[in-house]
């Protein structure tokens, strides 16, 4: 290493141990368990391999032999005030484990290839840093909790191909005694989660436990459990457990949904969200991966209605974390343009649950790269392709920071997040209640505490203009009613309100002393 980087690195070490210092003196207390399950967790997934990554050609694709530098925890670490500006509390990080290099899907490996439960992925390193990686794992969770902000890590369900060399003890064998794929994820292989008596393997239990002990260490406030379901109740239960013992805040996310297929039906049996959630899981995705293919309102509502149940049969200690918009879906913007951006904000905004926003959301990025499944110069595993999936996230190649071309949508997100929190009494305390519309393609609803409310009214039809009434108890041409989002302004007689939407539109109002 170069003497100047060596000091440069020092310094840098220094200047965030010394940052850091302040939130030292009074300690961290974790809240988020509180937080979730009030609703009040404002969640912003980023991937550090490309969080803090610079592309300086802007060919996409990350490489250091031209001058480009890879995402780190270092770099992400000074990024992080961006988050709190936008409105964040809680910084959600793609898993941070090792990652396989055999059989592998991309050419610096799935994020979701499991490779080791004790060392967090050396490609996050900075190596001009003198600190390991797991030393600038914690300097970055110390900077976002001196920031306010709260840490999740994602925990991959499955194996690499590696490991499954390495400890085939960790997983379930075919006939042939090959380590199994569980459904078309060709780069991992499925854990073996019981023992040949029928009991909870002890060697896989054990390692869950090693990975939770190295994300507390690190000072993390809380997992999402990558297909939970595929883990049975007393697995989860022991985990859970385990961690509470030592952080009785610490949260557990279930990345499932009672809606959703068993992807390993043939090898185990999938978890219902209610025993997930008996186990221990604080809170689930809800049925939201496929929103916009909804265009009936009674469907939406259906979903919604189906999560405030799930929360009230627990006391309403447990919630959903929205799931409009995640790293295993197609960009927003190729969905469905400004549009569905703007109506996937807004139902973050104002539906009971915790809005989840994930990195290039804010800007527009259409996540489509110019390097795309094309043969690659280099590569850190057997796979010589830069292989992604078509407008989506990119989780297998060291990639650009990203961005987006919609540098609008930034402020028009600031002003969304800054009216949530302005009128978090009735967004977080207040009642949902279901409007009736009379077009089934417009959704309507209304978010009540004492005399004020807000109304949200959205046309679920991606291809035309709709004409509705939305109906509302006691309504007056003499109510006063103050448009917060608004195109055509609507017409207001007694009981309802007549409203024109544009395709995908969303619009907002607020009420005061209308009794509904």
């Amino acid at each position: 290493m170069k003497s100047k980087d060596f000091i440069r690195g020092f310094v840098l070490v220094l200047c965030i141990l010394l940052c850091t210092a302040s939130s030292y003196a009074v300690g961290w207390s974790n809240d988020l368990r509180s937080l979730f399950a009030a609703n009040k967790s404002i969640i912003y997934a980023i991937n550090i391999r490309s969080f803090g990554a610079q592309d300086l050609n802007g060919d996409d694709i990350i490489q250091v032999e031209y001058g480009d530098k890879t995402g780190t925890f270092i770099n992400a670490a000074a990024r992080l005030n961006e988050l709190t500006k936008l409105g964040v509390n809680t910084v959600y990080l793609l898993p941070i484990t090792k990652t396989g290099k055999l059989k592998a899907m991309g050419t610096a490996g799935s994020l979701y290839a499991l490779d080791s439960f004790d060392k967090i992925n050396p490609q996050l390193d900075d190596k001009t840093n003198p600190a390991s990686v797991e030393q600038e794992a914690k300097m970055f969770v110390d900077e976002a909790h001196r920031l306010g902000l709260r840490v999740i890590v994602d925990i991959p369900s499955c194996g690499s191909y590696d490991m499954s060399l390495e400890r085939p003890d960790l997983f379930i064998k075919d006939k042939n005694s090959n380590a199994v794929v569980p459904a078309d994820w060709t780069d991992v292989r499925l854990f073996k989660v019981y023992d040949d008596s029928g009991k909870l393997n002890r060697s896989l239990v054990e390692n869950y436990k090693i990975l939770i002990k190295m994300l507390q260490d690190i000072g993390v406030d809380g997992v999402r459990a990558d297909v939970a379901a595929i883990k049975p109740y007393e697995f989860w239960k022991e985990i859970i457990d385990y961690a509470r013992m030592k952080d009785p805040q610490f949260l557990f996310i279930a990345e499932a949904c009672n809606a959703w297929s068993n992807p390993i039906k043939q090898w185990g049996d999938y978890t219902s969200v209610q025993r997930l959630l008996e186990a221990g899981f604080d809170g689930y995705y809800g049925d939201w991966a496929k929103f916009d293919e909804l265009s009936k309102s009674k469907d939406v509502l259906k979903r919604i209605k189906t999560d405030l149940k799930i929360a009230k049969q627990f006391n309403n200690q447990k919630s959903t974390m929205s799931s409009f918009a995640t790293h295993d879906q197609q960009s927003v913007i190729v969905r469905g343009g400004v549009p569905l951006w703007e109506m996937i904000t807004w139902l973050n905004i104002t539906l009971p649950m915790n809005p989840y926003f994930l990195d290039g959301y804010v800007s527009g990025d259409s996540y489509i790269y110019r390097y795309e499944n094309k043969k690659a110069q280099r590569s850190f595993t057997d796979d010589d392709y830069y292989f992604v999936h078509r407008g989506k996230f990119d989780i297998f190649n060291f990639s650009r920071r990203p961005g987006g071309d919609y540098g609008e949508l930034r402020e028009r997100f600031i002003k969304a997040m800054k009216f949530k929190y302005w009128a978090k009494d009735i967004l977080i305390d207040g009642k949902f209640i279901p409007l009736s519309s009379s077009n089934p393609s417009v959704l309507a609803y209304a978010r009540k505490n004492g005399d004020d409310a807000i109304v949200v009214v959205i046309n679920l039809n991606k291809g035309h203009e709709v004409d509705s009434n939305v109906y509302i108890r006691n309504l007056r041409n003499t109510s006063f009613i103050s448009p917060v989002k608004m195109g055509e302004a609507p017409i207001v007689k007694r009981g309802k309100m007549q409203v024109k939407l544009k395709p995908y539109e969303t619009q907002v109002y607020m009420l005061n002393k209308v009794n509904f």
